[in-house]
């Protein structure tokens, strides 16, 4: 099967289970929101705990199966710098409460405005970011 193929099988996994989450249970499945409230013991953590290990477990599962579709090279292997980029994307997940599953998938097919500047705002900054990086770096 063709990578679009591929990305067309996980988007729709990523859209029936969002849908299955709201329409059951009531609630967005955005990520940030699920494993800070986890992390913390908010609210209703068991069926969050459950969400996540469902999502470890997943990849887990792929991973001893030796299944890769892509297999593709990581193409950035500075650890530092990824560690940095996870802490402001947490950063930013809190600041615009909330993250691009979370407004991007749910917010947006709910009809939030919110979460429709949010998405925009997330674009914008990683379309900057990428260009300023590929120029940094074709420079040096």
């Amino acid at each position: 099967m063709s990578p679009w193929m591929w990305s067309l099988v996980g988007g729709l996994m990523i859209g029936i289970s969002a849908s299955i989450l709201l329409v059951f249970n009531g609630r967005v499945s955005g990520i940030s929101g699920i494993l800070n409230n986890t992390i913390f013991f908010k609210h209703d953590s068991p069926w969050r705990a459950v969400f996540l290990g469902g999502l470890l477990l997943g990849g887990l599962v792929l991973h001893l199966s030796g299944f890769n579709p892509l297999e593709a090279e990581p193409i950035y292997k500075d650890h530092e710098n990824l560690v940095l980029a996870g802490l402001l994307v947490g950063f930013g997940t809190a600041l615009g409460s909330g993250c691009t599953s979370g407004h991007g998938i749910c917010g947006l097919s709910r009809g939030s405005p919110r979460s429709l500047m949010a998405v925009v705002v997330f674009m914008l900054s990683g379309f900057l970011i990428a260009t300023l990086t590929s120029v940094v770096m074709r420079s040096l």
